[in-house]
Formats: structure tokens, sequence, C-alpha cells
């Protein structure tokens, strides 16, 4: 796909942290059975709380109206990243929501290097990629504009939100939590399969 301007466009090469004027994270959240993806836009950084908190808005904006008779929602997703299945943090976070939202969260994590049999990795974040080619990001508006565009002939289509929070890093688990978790790991291959069950 090429990119037509009336004029030059000069950018550097490389994307370096400290050449930037600002940072976007994006959080993807794929619903397989609608085919629609919903992104949320962060400009901190891509933590266990920011994964929680993206996960939190789709189920209260729109996840809990598509779906009014759930009464466990399923998350497939990574291994790594903010989502990790190794984290605690990650565990912890996700019972807060959990305990918040009141319903039961089950999560699948795909072994290492695995990932690309996701379908977010190949029936939405490609065609983001490609809704966004050829693009400068300059103004946050600018790549919320040109996300909320992806679509396809099958019918693809995508909500975009932005997420103006910081998020602070390097954040440890409660003293004790890993002896007291509520997290329900399952008999079959337990590190990458669990559920956050409601206490309150």
């Amino acid at each position: 796909m090429g990119l037509y301007t009336t004029e030059a466009i000069t950018t550097f090469d490389h994307d370096f942290w400290s050449l930037a004027d600002g940072k976007v994270v994006p959080h993807g959240i794929y619903d397989l059975q609608h085919n629609r993806g919903y992104l949320n836009l962060g400009i901190s950084k891509d933590t266990s709380e920011f994964a929680c908190e993206s996960i939190k808005l789709w189920w209260v904006n729109y996840g809990k109206f598509i779906y009014p008779q759930a009464d466990s929602i399923l998350i497939k997703c990574d291994g790594g990243g903010s989502n990790n299945s190794n984290h605690h943090i990650f565990k912890s976070d996700l019972q807060k929501l959990v305990d918040e939202l009141g319903i039961e969260i089950r999560l699948a994590h795909y072994p290492p290097y695995t990932s690309k049999y996701n379908p977010i990795e190949h029936r939405l974040f490609p065609h983001v990629t490609r809704a966004c080619q050829g693009v400068i990001f300059t103004p946050l508006e600018l790549v919320k504009k040109l996300m909320a565009k992806t679509h396809t002939k099958t019918g693809l289509s995508v909500v975009v939100n932005v997420i103006d929070k910081i998020y602070e890093t390097g954040r440890k688990v409660a003293k004790g939590f890993k002896e007291t978790m509520k997290i329900i790991f399952d008999e079959y291959l337990p590190k990458w399969n669990y559920r956050a069950v409601p206490t309150i």
C-alpha cells in the first residue's frame, strides 16, 4: 500500500523513546462471536493494571449488554506482557477486577511461542496495522481515528477508546497474597488455565 502526499514527510527511522513526544500502548479485545475488536489506547505503560482496566471498560461499556446472561468471561491471551501467566501481580489485579465486576473470569493462556494461534493475532491486529500503514503517528486522536476505520469484507469492525491514566511500574503483590490467593487453578495445565472467582 502506498501513501500519497503533497509534500515530503520527514521522520526518524527508529522509534527511540527519547525522540518521542508521547506514547501509545494498545490493548486489544476481540469478540470472536461478533467479529468485533475493542482497542484501548493507553498513554503510559503496558502493566497488569492497564490490562485489567481495559477488560473492565469492555465489560462495563459493551460486554454486559451484548451478553446479558453471562455468568463467566473466557479470555484467551498470551502468556507474557501485561497479562503474564507467571506474574502474581496480574493475578492480584485480576482478583480485584472480578470482585469489582461480580463475574468470574476464566483465563486460558497460550503457551510460549504459540500466541500466533490466538484469533486476535490474525483476525484483528493485521487489519489494524493495515489501517495505520504509511502514517506517522503524531496526535493521539489521529491514531484513534485510523484504528477505528479498521474493517474487512467479512464484517470486522473496531471500537477504539483512550485510557489517559498513568500506571505505576514495579508494583508488588500484597504481603501474603501468594499464600491466600483465591485463584482456582485447573487440574490440566494449571500454569496457563485458571479462574478468578468473585469473593465479595
